[in-house]
């Protein structure tokens, strides 16, 4: 009976951690959105980061819609890829790249978007994508750290931001491991969470105090 108190216990904590995992998600990006307006910047941001980041979401989330999975067993994704638009866009505006180039490449983003919703673009080639998401998702990350580590400026990094998905990617790992113990899972997440974690210590560390 103990055994099964205790066994209980830890589903419940489990399920308290995916309730905050994606609560979290929802907002997890705004402080990063908000800092970059604020400071009309985004040195120590990697654009090509952020893009990786993009495509990895994206995948991943027409990949479950494509399945026909429950729509809360992903819901964070695709809330997460609306912040990522936005965040995008104002470091591409910030950096001078918004011009004829960026809204081509937003074009073809969107008609391969639409191709793969409406299944005009057979879903077999996101099978094929998917076991990427990791790579690109770990690589974006790591491209981040290379950025604020070349420029020593974290100014424009929301700790925020980065702190949130260390602390995601970390609850991760303990649901996954009571659920299905996934070890491609288990990787990915375990990764994230090194590398979030990462980001998070240079950017703390490179962060310069502000002028008064």
């Amino acid at each position: 009976m103990g055994l099964l108190d205790e066994s209980g216990i830890l589903y419940v904590i489990a399920d308290v951690l995916s309730i905050v995992t994606i609560a979290s998600c929802l907002v997890s990006k705004v402080p990063q959105i908000q800092t970059v307006r604020q400071l009309q910047s985004a040195k120590g941001l990697s654009v090509n980061g952020l893009l990786m980041e993009l495509c990895s979401y994206t995948v991943t989330m027409l990949y479950n819609y494509t399945n026909g999975y429950a729509f809360l067993s992903y819901l964070e994704y695709p809330i997460l890829i609306v912040q990522e638009y936005v965040l995008v866009y104002y470091v591409l505006c910030y950096e001078s790249l918004l011009g004829k180039r960026a809204y081509q490449w937003a074009a073809i983003y969107v008609a391969v978007f639409i191709g793969f919703a409406t299944t005009l673009i057979p879903s077999s080639l996101l099978m094929m994508l998917v076991p990427f998401t990791t790579p690109v998702g770990a690589t974006s990350k790591v491209m981040q750290l290379i950025a604020i580590l070349r420029s020593k400026d974290s100014q424009s990094v929301s700790l925020i931001t980065w702190g949130i998905s260390a602390f995601t990617n970390s609850t991760r790992i303990y649901t996954i491991m009571l659920d299905s113990g996934d070890k491609m899972l288990l990787a990915n997440f375990g990764i994230s969470t090194v590398l979030s974690t990462s980001v998070l210590l240079a950017a703390w560390y490179y962060k310069k105090p502000k002028k008064d």
